[in-house]
């Protein structure tokens, strides 16, 4: 793997008015890593997602994209949303959908050219979606149209690929084949990944490292250097304790009265009916 740093936080703060959402936070994504962040809602995922992307300026700090203070919007950034919101009868297909993110931000209608639809062809099967290519996006299910949008997000050629909760309107399946399919593009691509999850189970055999969000606070690392009971009652600021039973990871803090339960497993199946609650890693 190329160990090029893609991706630098600098002390960065950011504050909205007395409340401190993000603190001193410190961290470095190399090429081709896959990082899964997680926290709380409220925790400062999507706020960090918007510092990096240069649409919120920092308090504090800075944040370099492949050695250089990043812009707004950069193409070095490939950002994928959570998902679209389309009609059913939306006269748009998946090679459109995916061709916005050469000239979405033009006015008028796109001119044809060769180049252009080499490009979108590629992306298609960079995301094994040329099958349905010429599809109505609204008539495509939630996978499919995740897959677009990641297609989407490639056609810069970005050095680092972001993802605000892909997965939170998925089926298990879908999720899990969302996840391998970015988990491939970073492994080929030397992409770093910043995937920001409501459930960390599908992500346990595709991350790298976890960050994790608490308090403004932040700790990234592998799953057993952050996930355990110290680190997560330092970030957290009252104990919390970690439970490891049969191959599952519990995370239990807080009173009675608010108590908390994160639930993921170490592998690559998870029976949802088995998870007892999973607040902490939403949102």
């Amino acid at each position: 793997m190329n160990e090029q740093s893609i991706l630098q936080l600098k002390q960065l703060t950011v504050r909205f008015g007395d409340k401190t959402v993000l603190d001193n936070i410190d961290i470095e994504i190399k090429s081709g890593e896959f990082v899964g962040v997680i926290g709380q809602n409220g925790a400062g995922k999507t706020t960090l997602l918007r510092v990096i992307l240069g649409l919120l300026k920092p308090n504090d700090g800075e944040v370099l994209v492949d050695g250089t203070v990043t812009r707004k919007m950069s193409r070095l950034i490939g950002y994928v949303p959570q998902k679209i919101h389309l009609d059913l009868d939306t006269p748009l297909r998946g090679r459109d959908l995916v061709g916005l993110g050469l000239d979405g931000h033009r006015w008028g209608v796109p001119l044809p050219s060769r180049a252009r639809r080499d490009r979108i062809d590629e992306a298609l099967a960079a995301v094994d979606a040329v099958h349905f290519g010429e599809a109505p996006v609204g008539k495509l299910s939630g996978g499919e149209q995740q897959r677009l949008l990641i297609a989407q997000a490639l056609l810069t050629n970005p050095r680092i690929l972001l993802l605000d909760e892909p997965l939170s309107n998925l089926d298990i399946r879908s999720a899990y084949e969302v996840v391998r399919l970015v988990s491939r593009l970073s492994r080929e691509q030397g992409l770093a990944v910043m995937f920001v999850a409501h459930d960390m189970n599908p992500l346990l055999s595709a991350m790298d490292k976890v960050l994790y969000l608490a308090n403004g606070r932040s700790a990234m690392g592998t799953v057993e250097e952050v996930i355990q009971t110290p680190v997560l009652s330092a970030l957290y600021g009252y104990h919390v304790e970690v439970l490891r039973i049969q191959n599952r990871i519990l995370v239990v803090g807080g009173t009675d009265e608010s108590s908390e339960m994160m639930d993921f497993v170490e592998g690559a199946h998870c029976d949802r009916k088995e998870a007892t609650h999973q607040d902490v890693v939403g949102g």
